[in-house]
Order: C-alpha cells, then sequence, then structure tokens
C-alpha cells in the first residue's frame, strides 16, 4: 500500500518499510484486535478495510463485541487482545466510556490500546477522561478513511509493544532482583545449581534444563577435570552428579562442551547455552527451549548471569568455609558438628531400624606416641576406610581424636559386625597393627528428640562400654541417664554443701585391747544435707574423688583432725592420736605432702599424733610414687597406718618397703572370727605385723566374743559398735572422759 504524494492527509509519518507488509499466508502470528460497536455494518467494513494488514510482522485477528457488557466480557476471556476499536454511544450513551474504566480500573490492563470511535460528535468524552484513562485515539467514524484507520492501527499497536517490551523488561528485571535474594539462601553448589534452573525456568519457555561444571572439589571421587551435570530441570534426578558424557541428548552433550571450552554463548531455534565465570569458577547451563528465544529474553539473561557468575564464586567459597567447618581435615568425613546435624535427621527419621554408635580405638595415643603421628594418621584413615565397608546406607563421621560416629541399618550397625572390623589388622606403611575398640550404641526407640542429645547419650554408653570388664559395648537406656544426671545432681549438692559446712567430721574410738584405754580415734567424713539427710560416704566419697573435690575436702579433713589434735593437747589428752584416710587423687597431687606438712605446723600439733591410713588400692598406681610420699611424710613424724589389709592385691614385697606403723585388720575377717576355722586370716594377718614390729588394729567388734578371741590372738587395738559408734567431736570429748578417766 502506497501514500499518494499529493495527498493532504495527515498521515505522512506512516513509516514507509511498514508500508511494504503485505498479506502473507505464511505467517501465522496474529495481533488480536476487538471491534466493539452496536452496528453489525461497521464490524464488516471495518474488517474488510484491515483484511490484508500485515502489522510488524503479524496479520489482525478480530473479535466482535456488539455492546459495551459484552465487549467486558470478552477482554476477560481474552487476555491477549492488544487493541479495542470501541465506539462511545451504545446501549448507553458512555457505554464505551464505561467499558474504558472496565479495562483501566477493573481489569488493571494499562497495556491495550484503545480508540474511541462515534458516529455522533455532539457525544464525544470530556478531554479529562481521555486524559484519565489513557484512550490512544478519538476519531469520528466519518473521518477514519482506511489510510486514516491504518494509521490509527499501526501507532496503537506500536504502542502495544513499546508498553509490553518494558513490562517484559521490568517483570524481568523485577525476577532477577527477587531470583537474586532467593539464590542467597541456597549454600551448597548443588542447591545453587537446582535454584538457578528454577529461575530460568521463570524466564523463559524451556522443557528441560542442566547445570554444568568440572567436578573437582564439588563431587566426591571427582579427581579429574572432567565436566558434571551439578543440577538438572526435566530430566532424572539420578542424572546429578554423574558425568556429562552420560547424558542422552548428545547434541547437548557437544553443545555444553563446546560453549564450556570456547567460553561463549550459542543459541539455535531449539536450544540455548550459556557460559559463565567469576573468580575462576566456570560453568554452562544448557537449555532446551519450546520457542526461540527472544531479544528481550536474551536481554535479560545476560543480566542474569552477571548476577548468577557472583554468585556462583560466592556458593563456592561457602561451601569451602562449610567443609573446614563441618569436614573432618584427615579423613574428610563429617566432623562432630555435621554429625550433630545427621543425628538430627536420625531422630525424625520414621526408620525404626535405625541405630547409632560411637568406635573408640583402644590405647591409640599408645600407638601415636610409640610409633609416631604420621603412623597414627594413617591407622586412623585405614579404619575410617574399612568401616565404610560396611555398607552404603551407613553414614560415618569423625568425631574426636580416635572416635568415629556411626549411622545406620541394625542388620551393619551391631556389636558382632563393628567387632568384626577389629578381627584383622590394619595394614599401615610397613606396619600391620592389631587393634581393638570399645563401641556404644543407641537404638532408634531409645534416642532423644535432637541430635545433641543423642550424641551425649551415645557417650554415656561408650564411657560405660570403656569400663566393662566383660564386653566391650553397651546399649544406652533410659536409666543410664537417670543415674548419670542423679550422680551429677549429687556432685553439685556435695560442692554446695560443702561450701556451706555441712560436712563434719565423726570420730570412732580406737582402744587397747590390754588397758581398755582410748588410744585414738579414726575421723569419718559425715555428709547432713540442709534437709537433716545423711548420705552415706560409700555414697559420696565416690563422687567426691570422680569430681576432683575430694582433694578440697581431703586437706579440710587433714585441717580438721590437727584442730581436734590441739583441743585434746589442751584437754591434757595430748596421748590420744587421730587416723585420717587418704585417698588415690590426694597422693596424685604434687603438693599433697608438703600441703599436709603445713597444716600440722601451722596448727602446731604433735605430728606423731596424726596418722595417715591408706589402702592397699593405692600402691596399685604407682606404687614407688607412693611409698617416697610416705617415707616423706614419716621423717616429719607422721604414722602411717595400712587400712583394709588382706583385701587388696598388693605385694608383700612392696609390704616391706613401705614405712608403716599399725596394720588394720579388714572387719570382714573379724566377723566370723569366732566360728570354727574363721580366725584363720586375722590370726595371719596379727602374726605377720607383730613379725614386721607394727602395731595391728582390728576393725568391726560387734561382741564380747569377737573380743576375747581378738584378745586370744594377740591383737593390740580394737574398733567397732562393741565400744562405740562414730561420734561428733564433742561426743568424743565426753566420751573421753568416761573411757580414760575410770
Amino acid at each position: 500500500m502506497q501514500v499518494s504524494e499529493n495527498t493532504n492527509d495527515d498521515f505522512l509519518f506512516i513509516d514507509d518499510s511498514d508500508e511494504d507488509e503485505i498479506f502473507d499466508p505464511a505467517i501465522t502470528d496474529t495481533w488480536k484486535v476487538l471491534i466493539v460497536d452496536d452496528d453489525p455494518e461497521i464490524h464488516s467494513v471495518t474488517q474488510l478495510a484491515l483484511s490484508d494488514l500485515v502489522v510488524l510482522g503479524r496479520h489482525l485477528e478480530y473479535i466482535h463485541a456488539y455492546s459495551g457488557q459484552d465487549a467486558c466480557k470478552l477482554i476477560e476471556e481474552h487476555n491477549d487482545i492488544v487493541l479495542v476499536l470501541l465506539d462511545v454511544v451504545m446501549e448507553s450513551d458512555d457505554a464505551g466510556l464505561v467499558v474504558v474504566k472496565h479495562i483501566r480500573e477493573q481489569l488493571k490492563r494499562d497495556d491495550i490500546r484503545i480508540v474511541l470511535r462515534t458516529g455522533q460528535p455532539g457525544y464525544a468524552p470530556e478531554e479529562s477522561v481521555i486524559k484519565d484513562y489513557d484512550i490512544n485515539d478519538y476519531k469520528t467514524k466519518t473521518e477514519l478513511t482506511r489510510r486514516k484507520l491504518v494509521t490509527t492501527i499501526y501507532a496503537a499497536i506500536r504502542s502495544y509493544q513499546q508498553i509490553e517490551s518494558v513490562t517484559k523488561n521490568r517483570q524481568g528485571l523485577e525476577r532477577i532482583i527477587g531470583a537474586a535474594g532467593t539464590l542467597l539462601g541456597q549454600h551448597t553448589v548443588h542447591g545453587y545449581a537446582s535454584g538457578v534452573l528454577a529461575e530460568f525456568n521463570m524466564l523463559v519457555d524451556s522443557n528441560s534444563s542442566v547445570f554444568c561444571s568440572r567436578g573437582q572439589g564439588i563431587i566426591n571421587g571427582a579427581d579429574d577435570l572432567s565436566l558434571y551435570i551439578l543440577g538438572q530441570s526435566g530430566l532424572s534426578e539420578a542424572a546429578i552428579n554423574t558425568k556429562l558424557s552420560t547424558l542422552e541428548d548428545k547434541d547437548a552433550n557437544r553443545q555444553i562442551s563446546r560453549c564450556f571450552q570456547q567460553k561463549k554463548h550459542f543459541f539455535d531455534s531449539e536450544s540455548a547455552t550459556f557460559y559463565f565465570s567469576s573468580g575462576g569458577f566456570r560453568a554452562v547451563i544448557h537449555l532446551a527451549l519450546n520457542k526461540a528465544l527472544t531479544t528481550i529474553e536474551v536481554q535479560l539473561i545476560e543480566v542474569f548471569l552477571t548476577n548468577i557468575a557472583t554468585g556462583y564464586e560466592n556458593v563456592h567459597l561457602f561451601q569451602k568455609l562449610r567443609n573446614a567447618a563441618y569436614k573432618d581435615w584427615l579423613t574428610d568425613l563429617p566432623n562432630r558438628l555435621d554429625f550433630v546435624n545427621l543425628l538430627d535427621d536420625f531422630c525424625q527419621s520414621d526408620n525404626d531400624e535405625l541405630v547409632t554408635a560411637l568406635i573408640d580405638i583402644n590405647h591409640f595415643s599408645d600407638i601415636n606416641d610409640g610409633l609416631g603421628q604420621d603412623i597414627g594418621n594413617q591407622l586412623l584413615m585405614a579404619v575410617s576406610a574399612r568401616i565404610r565397608t560396611l555398607s552404603e546406607k551407613n553414614h560415618l563421621a569423625r568425631i574426636g581424636a580416635d572416635v568415629f560416629g556411626i549411622i545406620g541399618p541394625k542388620e551393619w550397625v551391631n556389636p558382632e559386625a563393628l567387632t568384626a572390623l577389629f578381627s584383622q589388622p590394619f595394614s599401615v606403611g610397613e606396619q600391620n597393627l592389631l587393634i581393638n575398640a570399645c563401641f556404644g550404641f543407641c537404638a532408634k526407640n531409645s534416642a532423644g528428640s535432637r541430635g545433641v542429645k543423642v550424641l551425649n547419650q551415645i557417650n554415656i554408653a561408650l564411657n560405660l562400654a570403656k569400663k566393662s570388664l566383660h564386653e566391650p559395648y553397651v546399649y544406652y537406656h533410659q536409666e543410664m541417664e537417670d543415674k548419670t544426671l542423679w550422680r551429677l545432681g549429687m556432685i553439685r549438692q556435695l560442692r554446695t554443701d560443702f561450701a556451706d559446712n555441712r560436712l563434719e567430721l565423726y570420730y570412732q574410738p580406737q582402744l587397747s585391747l590390754a588397758s581398755g584405754k582410748v588410744i585414738g580415734a579414726e575421723a569419718l567424713l559425715r555428709w547432713k544435707t540442709a534437709e537433716g539427710k545423711f548420705i552415706s560416704p560409700a555414697v559420696f566419697i565416690p563422687l567426691a574423688e570422680y569430681s576432683g573435690l575430694i582433694i578440697e575436702i581431703g586437706n579440710w579433713v587433714v585441717e580438721q583432725a590437727c584442730q581436734q589434735l590441739k583441743k585434746l593437747a589442751a584437754s591434757k589428752f595430748n596421748d590420744v592420736s587421730i587416723s585420717v584416710n587418704v585417698s588415690i587423687p590426694q597422693f596424685k597431687r604434687d603438693n599433697f605432702v608438703d600441703t599436709v606438712i603445713e597444716i600440722a605446723k601451722l596448727n602446731q600439733v604433735d605430728t606423731s599424733k596424726l596418722e595417715l591410713e591408706i589402702t592397699e588400692n593405692v600402691l596399685m598406681d604407682e606404687p614407688q610414687v607412693i611409698i617416697d610420699a610416705l617415707i616423706k611424710l614419716k621423717a616429719q613424724g607422721i604414722s602411717i597406718a595400712l587400712d583394709d589389709f588382706g583385701t587388696g592385691f598388693s605385694s608383700l614385697s612392696y609390704l616391706q618397703k613401705l614405712p608403716l606403723d599399725r596394720l588394720k585388720v579388714d572387719r570382714a575377717f573379724v566377723s566370723d572370727i569366732v566360728m570354727p576355722g574363721g580366725s584363720i586370716i586375722a590370726d595371719t594377718i596379727i602374726n605377720l605385723g607383730k613379725q614386721m614390729s607394727l602395731n595391728v588394729v582390728a576393725e568391726g567388734i560387734e561382741t564380747l566374743e569377737q573380743e576375747v578371741e581378738l584378745k586370744r590372738l594377740g591383737c593390740d587395738e580394737v574398733q567397732g559398735f562393741h565400744y562405740a559408734k562414730p561420734m561428733p567431736a564433742d561426743e568424743f570429748f565426753s566420751f573421753l572422759e568416761k573411757v580414760n578417766r575410770e
């Protein structure tokens, strides 16, 4: 359609290049135009006038409405209408204006172009209406010649296309900004790859996509430069973490490889392959398209790629930080922190067949010390490799220097299976090391609700297994934790009550069998709680030793005993001695001997009246150290007694080396002393004491018959309920007044 040079119409602004567009039956894309008029003839004339028109590469497709009400319905049904040729006066004088308001205000369609037409010039809309509602043009039907109608159509559709382009760009940029925020929440490479592809699906019409990069440093076991599939959409989940060469679409395989090698994008009508990099981290995204990308889509993708390239570098750096925080540097296994996360999943699992366990290598420090840390590290690698062979379904972690954690089905995680792993030596360098281990187990039905809780539970079981003399494994049960909580509560209460001076020394008199007089007393610790309840020494002494509080308590006991000796001397009972029990932890303190001597000197007591009682078990741990300490104490005049003699396992050779003053016969050898044959051990101990020039004290005398028998055997001294129970200091002084002055 050509424009005559002598025309005086005001449509000379039409682009001549567009005028060359004529009807082409090969063109399938259309612009939808809604003709709204109550006159059917107007519909026919308009469609006839524009029947061969091609605008911006598309034909026109017509939809017809014969009232304003019908027009509103059709616009709601067809969201791809680009232009409305709208009569003003139809079923009412302002029917066309009502349609305009409906389009702009109700449907919020600012993109649709509107051309108002009227056959009655007197019903022209007000100027404010045209401004307020973005009306593209307003013409009377009589002035709309074909040429002017074509001009109006061109202008309206161009305007629509510009608005659509701006809108798509705005929406695309909004998506990119939103995607950047979403992708910031991804902290793993695989999660990031999947997130990027999900955002691509929002930007373009794609039926499948893959995200590829080199797998080294990302995928376990990937030690070459091959490309791997890190994320996919529209394919199989099984494709993730596999090499690109396994991709069934060989064309896509070639395009991705070429794109990665040549570092540039490639496009065709059915696919697009994009390259991006940042900070040395490179990747390729391949899209299988349902239709070719538009210029706008390519521009938006370029912007998006800039963002995701930076994000891809960041997620790599984040993953490195995460590996540093959650990976064991030696074995590349999850570490303690990550094992807690795995235990969280274990707690939430519905699989009651799951079991978790801790594996503790016995005497690992000896291997490190004897063979070197390098051999120790190689051994840990060998152990982790062998544990991995149990099952791929297991989760393995290294949570301590020589402790591994494992989670898996009970058919693999059980005492028999784990013990069998250590039945054969481990080949480490030139060494073949046969080692064993202890195991703590916790079944799913016994587990707590959080990973930290479960780790504590299997720790409890492991600690019990390490102390067990029978089996090297223990399964966790609730009563174990109850006992542990009870022990911790008792230790806490003991600390508090000790600080509040609720501990007290009771004194059990020791009498001479020859004279019947009190020659001394054993200081016995008593604990009376704030509620007035006495806690047995058999309960709290082991707790004090376990917690280390026995050191402070032991020093306090020596201090209290020395103060009582001062009072005894001042009360003219300076011939009465006091004996104090000493535990193994006290002897292990380097300053123990000096502390005892210093306390005695500060209280200005006769050290010969202070006696320290030790048991045979003290000698089991570093006997020579104990002997040296006792010799040093003996040199200061302090007496030494060996308590519970005959119940331990000490060697008689050590007994000869001890600087002893007294032997104490345990109550176990006194209780049956009057029975036929019941005095043999007591007689042996008494005779041994005599031969070593030691005084012998028998404990636990409860009857006169026992006293008579001990006299017959030649025992020197006695103590027990037959004479007096342990008593507070004031009662002990009263007892002395009564017995020693009679």
